[in-house]
């Protein structure tokens, strides 16, 4: 009787720090660790301002191979719901008409659809009372015209979104973007050095939108983080921003 006693207790014993282990090692784990929604921020410099290029590299010529010429928000990082509709508030000290406005930013997105398997960028809506999102979004992409503090920012995208964990669940969900009115806005095509273009700057912001990141060694590229007066070249796309879209959309 005494034996089967000690038994009993080198078992319960036994059990009591094996037990935990076991739990462990059985207990079912979360199907899904939820994602952080993170921000980019992306600043658009007048030359002169802001970072320089890379030390020791300059820009490639035309003849080089551009094809690699593009970077991204993240492995996997892009719209999973298309196309991404937004909402223009016309409002600016320039006197730009409403219908200049939307001719300008509705280009810069066709721009970028016409290289991709699918539409990205769907309905414009006007909304004059459209805000900057830099807190927090809001549920809408919105392009608005604003007073940003730092000197020689020529435009600043906010790009919402979950870029990091599985890969299956990283996707953008809202961008924002500002054309800083410390600059004259308007069509360089025809008034060249005397503005800024639109359509130039909206067709790049709209690329952060749509999930490229900035380069700092090819002029040529549309997603080059700087720009400067009279400059109309962002507006079409070149070799690298298109295969850097083509690889995230087909």
């Amino acid at each position: 009787m005494k034996k089967q006693f000690s038994l009993l207790i080198c078992f319960l014993l036994i059990a009591s720090v094996f037990a935990p282990v076991f739990a462990i090692a059985f207990a079912g784990k979360p199907d899904r660790v939820p994602p952080i929604l993170e921000r980019r921020v992306f600043i658009h410099y007048k030359r002169g301002y802001g970072r320089g290029p890379p030390p020791g590299k300059g820009p490639p010529s035309k003849e080089d191979d551009h094809s690699g010429h593009y970077g991204f928000l993240g492995k996997g990082v892009k719209w999973k719901d298309t196309p991404a509709s937004y909402v223009i508030a016309p409002d600016n000290p320039d006197g730009l008409t409403e219908g200049f406005i939307v001719n300008a930013i509705t280009a810069s997105a066709e721009e970028w659809d016409k290289h991709t398997s699918i539409d990205l960028f769907g309905a414009y809506s006007i909304d004059y009372s459209a805000s900057w999102d830099d807190d927090a979004p809001d549920g809408r992409n919105e392009l608005v015209f604003g007073d940003y503090p730092q000197e020689g920012v020529i435009a600043i995208t906010i790009v919402w979104g979950y870029f990091s964990g599985p890969r299956g669940l990283r996707e953008i969900i809202e961008f924002d973007i500002m054309f800083d009115t410390d600059f004259t806005w308007g069509d360089a095509a025809e008034l060249g050095d005397a503005v800024m273009d639109l359509q130039n700057i909206a067709t790049h912001e709209l690329g952060h939108g749509a999930g490229l990141d900035d380069l700092y060694y090819c002029e040529l590229e549309t997603m080059y983080g700087y720009s400067r007066y009279g400059e109309i070249m962002k507006r079409d796309l070149y070799t690298g921003d298109i295969a850097g879209i083509q690889k995230l959309y087909g």
